[in-house]
C-alpha cells in the first residue's frame, strides 16, 4: 500500500501547490510551476512501479498538474497567457536538456562518487525529454484549443460563458491526456520496453490521468472564485 498512499498524496499536494502559487504569486506563480514540473517530471518518468494492480511510470501526476495550469489560465487569464505557459515548458524542456548532457562531458575528480548515477539517469534523459517535448507541445497546445472551442461553443449554445466550466476542464483535458499517453509512450518506450510493457503503460498511464483530470476541477473551480474575488495577489 505504500505506493498507493504515495501517489494519493502527491496528488492531494501538488494539486493543492498549483492553487496556492495561483493565489500567491497569479500568472507569474503559474509560469514557475510549469518549469519545476517539466523539470521533475521528466526524470521521474524514469521510474517503473506498482500501484493500484497495476504497472506505471511515475511522472504522471506531475504531467497531469501542467495541464491544471494551463485549465486554470485559460479560464482565468486567457488564452494567450495559457499557451505562454506552454512556451515556457517548451522551453524549459530545451534548455534542461542542454544542460544536463553537459553534465556527462566533464572529467571528474577521482574522488567522485556520483557520476555514475548521473551517467545511468541522464544517458537516458535525452530520449525522454525528446519525447516529452514533442508530446508536450502536442498536447498541451490542442488541449488550449480545445478547452477554447468548448467554452465557445457551449457560450454560444446556452448565452453565458460562466457555465460549463466543468465540460471544458474535463472535456479538453481527457482528450488531449488520451493524446499524450498514447505518443508519449510510444516515442519514449518503444524499443526499451516490450510491447504488452508498453500497451501496460499507456492504459495504465491513462486511467491515472482519468482521475488526475476529474479531480483538479474543483481546484479549477476556486482558482476562477480566487480571481473573481480579487484574491490573486499579482
Amino acid at each position: 500500500m505504500r505506493n498507493e498512499i504515495l501517489l494519493l498524496g502527491s496528488l492531494v499536494v501538488l494539486y493543492l501547490a498549483v492553487l496556492v502559487w495561483y493565489r500567491l504569486f497569479g500568472k507569474a506563480g503559474m509560469y514557475s510551476f510549469t518549469v519545476f514540473a517539466t523539470i521533475a517530471a521528466n526524470i521521474e518518468v524514469l521510474l517503473l512501479v506498482d500501484a493500484f494492480g497495476m504497472e506505471m511510470t511515475l511522472g504522471n501526476i506531475l504531467f497531469a498538474t501542467t495541464f491544471l495550469v494551463t485549465d486554470i489560465l485559460s479560464e482565468t487569464e486567457g488564452k494567450a497567457a495559457a499557451n505562454k505557459a506552454v512556451y515556457v515548458g517548451i522551453a524549459t524542456s530545451v534548455l534542461f536538456i542542454l544542460v544536463s548532457q553537459s553534465w556527462l562531458f566533464y572529467q571528474v575528480n577521482q574522488n567522485d562518487q556520483v557520476h555514475p548515477a548521473f551517467q545511468v539517469i541522464f544517458s537516458n534523459t535525452p530520449r525522454m525529454m525528446l519525447a516529452s517535448l514533442v508530446v508536450y507541445a502536442i498536447a498541451q497546445i490542442f488541449d488550449v484549443w480545445l478547452y477554447h472551442t468548448w467554452w465557445s461553443f457551449t457560450a454560444k449554445r446556452f448565452g453565458d460563458s460562466r457555465r460549463f466550466l466543468w465540460l471544458r476542464n474535463n472535456g479538453s483535458t481527457l482528450v488531449s491526456q488520451l493524446l499524450n499517453s498514447f505518443l508519449f509512450t510510444a516515442f519514449a518506450f518503444w524499443g526499451t520496453y516490450s510491447l504488452p510493457t508498453i500497451l501496460s503503460i499507456v492504459s495504465t498511464s491513462y486511467v491515472i490521468f482519468i482521475v488526475t483530470s476529474l479531480a483538479d476541477t474543483p481546484i479549477v473551480y476556486l482558482a476562477r472564485h480566487f480571481k473573481e474575488t480579487g484574491k490573486i495577489k499579482s
